[in-house]
């Protein structure tokens, strides 16, 4: 049997392509129950989101208002002018998610955060696993939707900043990215499962152009009664 990671690797567009690549950028819409439990509802209904692919760096924008923009990288975060000034800013922000539940308010800075790396780690997956210090091992398979899908286990590193230490993400027989599986720790931890869905081609990499998150519930299999989050990406330019 093929190596799954480099199965999905070549599925996504290959790691050539991959290493060439120096930004990203995807207009995007993001929504979802989660923002209105935490107090920003729409506040990324129509976003600019620009990550670093190599190293965790994401920024939004606009943020609230023209000329604003998000900040994250793991030791910081801030709330930035676009002509570089800090208007508020976050060492250590993980901590500041200490005692958090599902239902914690957020204020500007923990979003900045969670949202910071969330899309870093969906807009470089699968290939981020090609980084220093990840452990991957494929798991047994699952069946869904009619279909068996390979699941790759994966140990995140503590230099980079994710929903959970632990992830597991499935692949169809192609390679391609289906489902996402997480808890995220910063609200007390969760059993998400993150569907990946519509692939597209933007500059020679394959994205699912939806995401649509559900919890899953005791079985494994999502509760589709809610969208936890939603993820509808219409572009992405690459530099």
């Amino acid at each position: 049997m093929s190596n799954l990671l480099d199965t999905a690797i070549a599925a996504h567009g290959g790691l050539e392509r991959w290493q060439q690549i120096k930004k990203l950028t995807a207009h995007a819409a993001i929504g979802g129950g989660t923002w209105h439990l935490k107090g920003w509802p729409d506040v990324f209904a129509d976003v600019q989101v620009s990550i670093d692919p190599h190293r965790q760096h994401t920024e939004f924008s606009p943020f609230v208002t023209m000329g604003r923009h998000t900040f994250f990288e793991p030791g910081r975060v801030a709330i930035m002018t676009d002509d570089g000034k800090a208007i508020e800013q976050r060492e250590s922000p993980r901590q500041a998610f200490e005692g958090h539940v599902l239902t914690t308010p957020w204020d500007a800075l923990h979003l900045a955060y969670f949202s910071g790396y969330a899309m870093w780690t969906y807009l470089t997956t699968p290939f981020l696993f090609k980084l220093p210090g990840f452990q991957t091992e494929e798991i047994e398979p699952w069946e869904e939707s009619g279909e068996v899908w390979r699941r790759l286990k994966v140990i995140f590193p503590a230099d980079i900043h994710s929903h959970s230490r632990e992830q597991v993400f499935y692949f169809d027989a192609s390679g391609l990215l289906r489902r996402h599986d997480y808890s995220v720790d910063v609200i007390g931890g969760t059993t998400s499962a993150n569907y990946a869905l519509e692939p597209k081609t933007f500059g020679g990499i394959v994205y699912p152009s939806k995401r649509r998150v559900y919890t899953a519930g005791p079985d494994n299999r999502p509760l589709r009664d809610r969208v936890v989050l939603s993820i509808d990406i219409h572009n992405i330019d690459i530099a």
